[in-house]
């Protein structure tokens, strides 16, 4: 409420900071000039900048706060009936790497060709690993199997600080993988410095009952199961994972990235948009424009990725082969909200002002990057109002298609150190 020492504007601004302070300050950010030459209405100084910018920053928190509200409800409305109460008890070491049919692509590679490309001294540290199972709701996809892999501070003798927190990252695998698939990747981060953490998504890795697990519940949820297996689900996971997270006394809480690749990377997209505690956010090959593709025909490619529920959806329909109406009315019956209230537009912006770092091939016919020029366009102007713009980036790299090369690896890497400065000792 206005009180007469307030005027309208002064209210306006206090209130606006209120709020994006609760995007920005838990994470220690600190807002700087858009332009320095611009000392008017375009400076993005915390206490500066003018009534319309403060407005501006005070509308891109409120629509992220709201979008934010809504995607959880709608999880929530699906999930809350199976909580439990978090338990943790031992998981058990996975040999080799699961995969599930179709026959896997060589997606997961890349993490061996970029670690292997990795500078390691002669006293390369030796790992702990942890094998996890994290139960969050009834049922069997209710029991999360997690892979922590972490440097092996013999007594402690490379950290002078007995209570020392190390940053984490989240690695999140593609479709028809498991987290064993990114074992390479994980202990490149680990040798680093970092708690790296994989997880099995929803009806992959221990979480699958087939070989045929993924799929299964893609035509199922078409089927009405109530599940929301190919993206929401596993975002919903996410957030009680981060819970377990940060009650860790290994973990800096302030800390914690997330990074994931095709399938990974999309749940990396909504895991952060969920939750703001991912204080910096990767997703590879994973971001692009639902609505967009269906609008523009070209949705195909990624039919192609996941194509029996929209098969068995067509013949429902009595239809001889999938068109944009089959793949829209499957997308929103599995993933409600994905193609428009959800869509890329509207959650990737949520994530500002945390730092954000999308990678996409150029030529990827899964994530169309012509789909993404009005999220982009849209993200970039919010960081730039909230006083963050070089916490934002988009690389779409030229001549890659679907493939999350080594390239994109290292600017990941570079990122997360910039960010989240995990500190070793050679």
């Amino acid at each position: 409420m206005t009180t007469a020492a307030q005027s309208p504007e002064e209210f306006m601004r206090l209130d606006s900071q209120r709020l994006i302070a609760s995007q920005t300050i838990k994470f220690g950010l600190v807002p700087t000039s858009v332009d320095e030459e611009d000392e008017g209405s375009r400076r993005c100084a915390w206490n500066g900048g003018s009534v319309l910018q403060e407005r501006r920053r005070y509308e891109w928190a409120l629509e992220g706060e709201t979008i934010r509200k809504e995607l959880m409800e709608l999880l929530s409305s699906r999930h809350e009936k199976l909580s439990v109460p978090i338990t943790l008890w031992p998981g058990v070491h996975v040999e080799g790497e699961v995969f599930q049919l179709p026959s896997p692509s060589d997606l997961h590679s890349a993490a061996h060709e970029y670690t292997n490309q990795m500078f390691f001294s002669s006293t390369t540290p030796q790992f702990i690993e942890e094998n996890l199972i994290l139960q969050i709701e009834a049922g069997e996809q209710g029991q999360v199997p997690i892979l922590i892999i972490k440097r092996n501070y013999a007594v402690r003798e490379e950290k002078q600080d007995q209570h020392w927190h190390d940053p984490a990252i989240v690695i999140l695998h593609s479709s028809y993988k498991s987290k064993e698939c990114l074992r390479a990747l994980l202990k490149n981060y680990a040798t680093r410095g970092y708690v790296a953490i994989g997880v099995d998504s929803r009806h992959h890795g221990q979480r699958a009952a087939s070989k045929t697990a993924y799929s299964d519940a893609l035509v199922s949820a078409w089927k009405n199961s109530k599940e929301m297996p190919f993206i929401f689900d596993t975002a919903w996971d996410l957030v009680k994972l981060m819970d377990y997270l940060t009650s860790r006394d290994d973990i800096d809480s302030k800390r914690i990235g997330i990074l994931g690749i095709s399938l990974g990377g999309m749940h990396t997209w909504f895991a952060a948009t969920l939750d703001p505690r991912y204080a910096v956010v990767v997703p590879i090959i994973g971001v692009q424009n639902f609505g967009w593709a269906i609008k523009n025909d070209k949705w195909h490619a990624r039919v192609a990725s996941i194509p029996h529920a929209f098969e068995i959806a067509a013949k429902d329909f009595g239809k001889k082969s999938i068109d944009s109406k089959v793949v829209s009315t499957v997308l929103d019956k599995i993933a409600p909200g994905l193609i428009d209230q959800f869509d890329s537009q509207h959650t990737i912006p949520a994530i500002a002002p945390r730092p954000l770092l999308i990678l996409n091939g150029k030529e990827d016919p899964r994530c169309p990057i012509d789909g993404l020029e009005f999220t982009i366009d849209k993200t970039k102007k919010i960081y730039a109002d909230y006083g963050f713009p070089h916490n934002f980036k988009f690389i779409a790299e030229p001549n890659m298609g679907h493939y999350p090369s080594s390239s994109m690896l290292h600017e990941a890497s570079c990122w997360f150190d910039k960010f989240l400065e995990p500190q070793v000792s050679h």
